[in-house]
C-alpha cells in the first residue's frame, strides 16, 4: 500500500492525546467507606468494573477513529499492475482497403469497426487514427467523428510497415500503445517485424462471414479481324461452391453483351466480339462478396496506322515489309548511308537490321527515341563488334553481349507469358518445328528470355522501359545463318514488337501503379493538359506531365482516388479517353492464418482495449474505505456512550 501525501501519517502522533485522556481518567483515589452505604459497597464493585470496560472500549475506538481519519487523509492507494505504462501515447491503424468491404455478423467489417470506435473511444481519450489513405495526429473521438464516419475505401492496400514508420517517425519520450484493426489480407510476417517489441500492440481482426468473391482481373484483345476485336476478359474466383453468376459488357453506359459463367477452375476467360472501332467502357460481373474488383473500366482507340522503319540492307529487310503491310503500318527501309535522322522521332518503332556499325549519333538518336516512347528492335550483324554493341545496349539496361558461339542451335523454348505471346497461342505448345540459327552470340541479361535455346540461352530477350521496349536478338536471322524467317513464330513476333500498346491494344492503368502514359499530343510550353471523369464533374485532376515534341508523358501518381472512364482534355477540348482501375490485390478474402500473431495480444473489439488499459493502469484508491471506517468508528463511540453501562 502506497499514500499520495503520506507527511500526513505524522499526524498519527495526535493517537497520544486520548491516551493521556483516558490515563488521567483512571487515576486511583483513596476509598473512604461510611457506615451508613456499606450497603452500596458490593453494587458499587460492580459498577467501577462496568466503568472501567466502557472506558476501554472508548479509548480504542476513538483510537480507531482518529487513526482511520488520519490515514484517510493521507489517501492511501494499491499501485497499478501496468502503471509504468500510463504515459504511454495511443496510435489506432484502421484498415480501409476494400477487402474490408466483406460483410461480418453485424454488416461490412470497416464499418463495423468505425461504429465500435465512435460508440467506446472514451471522450477524454486522446490519440494518432492512421488509415490507408488519411491520418489524424493528436485527436479525441469527437474531433474526427464526422470524418470517420464519411471515411472510404482507399485503392491503396494495407501496409503495416509503412504506417509503422509513420508511428515511429513521431519522436517521442513515451512508449506507445498500438491498436491494429485489420481483417490482415495481405499481411505478411515480415510486416510485423517493423513492430518494436517495447509496444505495447493489440490486434483486432474482424473476420468475414462469406468467404466467396469473383474478381474481373484484365481485359486484352485475343484476337484481331477485319472489322472486329475478339477481347478476352479474365476473371478469378476465390471460395468454392459458386453459384452462376451474370457478367455483362458495356459501352458507353450501354448494354451490348450479357452473359452466363460458371466457374469450373480458380480462373476463366470469357471472350465478347465487339466491333473494331473506339470503345470506352467496362465489364461487370455479379457476385455476393465484395463489390470493389466486379468492375473493370477499359478503352480500345480506333486502330491507326503505326510508322515502323527498318535500317539496313535493303534485300536483308524484304521480309519485314510482308508483315508490316500497308493495312496497318506505314513501312520503309533506309540503307544507313541514306538515313534521315528527322524521320526516326515520328516512329513507332525502328529496326535495326545487321548494321555492321552503329553511328555515335544515332546511337544518341535512339536512346531519345526510346525514352519518348518508341519500341527498339535489335537484330546483330555477324560482324557487329561486341564492344560496339555492349556500349550501345548499356543506353538502355543490363545486356552484354559475349564471344561468337560458331554452332548450330535450335530455338525451342517460348516464353508464353510473355506479353509478346501472351494473345498468341490458345495453349502451350511442346512440338512444333524448331528454328536454327548456325552462328550467335551468348548474351546475358538481367531480363529473362523470350525465346530461348535448346541449351537455355538467349535469343531474344527485351528491356522494358517505362513506356518502350528494346528487343533484342542473339543472332542475325538473315537466309544464310537462320531459317527463322520461314518459322510460324516471324510474324506475330515482329508484328507484337511493332506494336504500341497505348495505340493499339486496351488501356486499363491501375491507380498507383505510376504507369507512364505517352499521349500524342502538340502543346505549347504554357499548355496543360486534365483529367476529367466522364460520370463524375468533380473528379478531376491535373497529371503530372512532360512535353516530348509531338507527344506528352503523363505521370498519375496516387490518382484518381475514383476507378472509372476518364478523359483527357486540352482546355475543352478531348483528346482521347482513358481508364482507371483499382488494384486487384485483395480479392480473396480468405482469413489470414492467426499463428503469425501469437507474439501479440488479439482481442475481439476496441472496447475490451481500453478497458483493459483502464484496469491495469489505474490505482486502486482505498482512502475512501478508511472514511467509512472513520464514521463507523464515530458511530460506533456513540453506540458505547449510549448503551454501556
Amino acid at each position: 500500500m502506497q499514500f499520495k501525501h503520506p507527511e500526513i501519517l505524522y499526524f498519527l502522533f495526535l493517537l497520544v492525546i486520548p491516551i493521556l485522556v483516558h490515563l488521567f481518567q483512571l487515576r486511583r483515589f483513596k476509598k473512604e467507606y461510611f457506615t451508613n452505604v456499606s450497603f452500596l459497597k458490593e453494587l458499587s464493585i460492580q459498577t467501577r468494573k462496568s466503568s472501567k470496560i466502557k472506558k476501554w472500549l472508548l479509548l480504542t475506538t476513538r483510537l480507531l477513529l482518529l487513526s482511520a481519519m488520519i490515514i484517510a487523509f493521507a489517501q492511501p492507494f494499491f499501485q497499478a499492475k501496468d502503471s509504468n505504462n500510463v504515459t504511454n501515447e495511443m496510435y489506432i491503424l484502421l484498415d480501409n482497403s476494400f477487402s474490408m468491404q466483406a460483410k461480418g455478423q453485424k454488416g461490412e467489417l470497416l464499418k463495423r469497426a468505425i461504429e465500435d470506435l465512435l460508440e467506446h473511444t472514451p471522450e477524454n481519450q486522446q490519440f494518432s487514427l492512421l488509415t490507408n489513405s488519411e491520418t489524424f495526429w493528436n485527436t479525441d473521438i469527437k474531433s474526427i467523428q464526422a470524418a470517420l464516419q464519411n471515411l472510404k475505401y482507399s485503392a491503396t492496400p494495407f501496409n503495416l510497415e509503412s504506417l509503422m514508420a509513420k508511428v515511429k517517425s513521431r519522436k517521442s519520450p513515451f512508449n506507445k500503445d498500438i491498436v491494429v484493426i485489420t481483417d490482415a489480407i495481405g499481411l505478411e510476417q515480415k510486416q510485423l517485424k517493423s513492430i518494436d517489441k517495447d509496444f505495447n500492440t493489440y490486434f483486432i481482426i474482424p473476420k468475414a462471414e462469406q468467404k466467396n468473391n469473383i474478381a474481373v482481373d484484365s481485359v486484352f484483345i485475343a484476337q484481331t479481324l477485319d472489322n472486329f476485336y475478339e477481347i478476352g476478359v479474365k476473371l478469378s474466383a476465390y471460395g468454392e461452391d459458386l453459384a452462376e453468376s451474370p457478367i455483362a459488357l458495356y459501352n458507353n453506359n450501354k448494354l451490348i453483351a450479357k452473359t452466363q459463367i460458371k466457374f469450373d477452375a480458380a480462373s476463366k476467360t470469357m471472350n465478347f466480339t465487339i466491333p473494331k472501332a473506339d470503345f470506352n467502357g467496362y465489364v461487370a460481373v455479379e457476385d455476393n462478396g465484395i463489390s470493389y474488383d466486379n468492375t473493370l473500366y477499359f478503352n480500345i482507340s480506333k486502330p491507326e496506322k503505326l510508322n515502323v522503319v527498318s535500317i539496313g540492307d535493303a534485300e536483308r529487310s524484304e521480309f519485314l515489309a510482308k508483315i508490316y503491310t500497308e493495312t496497318e503500318f506505314n513501312y520503309s527501309n533506309f540503307p544507313l548511308a541514306n538515313l534521315d535522322y528527322n524521320i526516326l522521332e515520328k516512329q513507332d518503332a525502328i529496326v535495326l537490321n545487321e548494321l555492321k556499325d552503329i553511328p555515335q549519333a544515332l546511337q544518341t538518336t535512339l536512346k531519345t527515341f526510346v525514352e519518348k516512347g518508341g519500341n527498339l528492335i535489335v537484330i546483330p550483324s555477324s560482324e557487329t563488334s561486341t564492344v560496339t554493341m555492349n556500349t550501345f545496349l548499356a543506353n538502355f539496361g543490363s545486356i552484354k553481349f559475349g564471344n561468337p558461339v560458331i554452332a548450330e542451335k535450335l530455338i525451342t523454348k517460348i516464353a508464353f507469358s510473355h506479353p509478346l505471346y501472351s494473345a498468341v497461342f490458345e495453349k502451350k505448345i511442346d512440338n512444333f518445328q524448331y528454328p536454327n540459327t548456325k552462328n550467335s552470340f551468348a548474351v546475358t541479361s538481367t531480363n529473362p528470355a523470350i525465346l530461348s535455346y535448346e541449351d537455355q540461352s538467349v535469343f531474344l530477350t527485351s528491356l522494358s522501359a517505362a513506356v518502350s521496349s528494346v528487343y533484342v536478338f542473339a543472332a542475325p536471322i538473315n537466309k544464310m545463318n537462320s531459317n527463322f524467317q520461314n518459322s510460324p513464330l516471324i510474324v506475330p513476333t515482329f508484328y507484337n514488337m511493332a506494336q504500341v500498346a497505348q495505340k493499339t491494344g486496351v488501356t486499363a492503368i491501375t491507380i498507383g501503379e505510376n504507369q507512364p502514359f505517352l499521349l500524342d499530343a502538340n502543346l505549347s510550353k504554357d499548355e496543360i493538359v486534365e483529367i476529367k471523369s466522364n460520370e463524375n464533374s468533380s473528379e478531376k485532376f491535373i497529371p503530372v506531365q512532360q512535353i516530348l515534341n509531338n507527344k506528352v508523358k503523363l505521370t498519375f501518381n496516387d490518382y484518381p482516388q475514383v476507378a472509372g472512364n476518364y478523359g483527357v482534355f486540352k482546355q475543352n477540348e478531348l483528346l482521347r479517353n482513358i481508364s482507371f482501375n483499382y488494384n486487384r490485390t485483395e480479392g480473396n478474402i480468405t482469413p489470414a492464418n492467426e499463428d503469425m500473431f501469437s507474439d501479440f495480444k488479439t482481442i475481439d473489439n476496441i472496447e475490451t482495449v481500453f478497458d483493459t488499459l483502464q484496469t491495469d493502469r489505474t490505482n486502486n484508491e482505498i482512502w475512501k474505505w478508511f472514511v467509512l471506517l472513520t464514521l463507523l468508528f464515530l458511530v460506533t463511540e456513540l453506540f458505547i456512550q449510549k448503551f454501556v453501562k
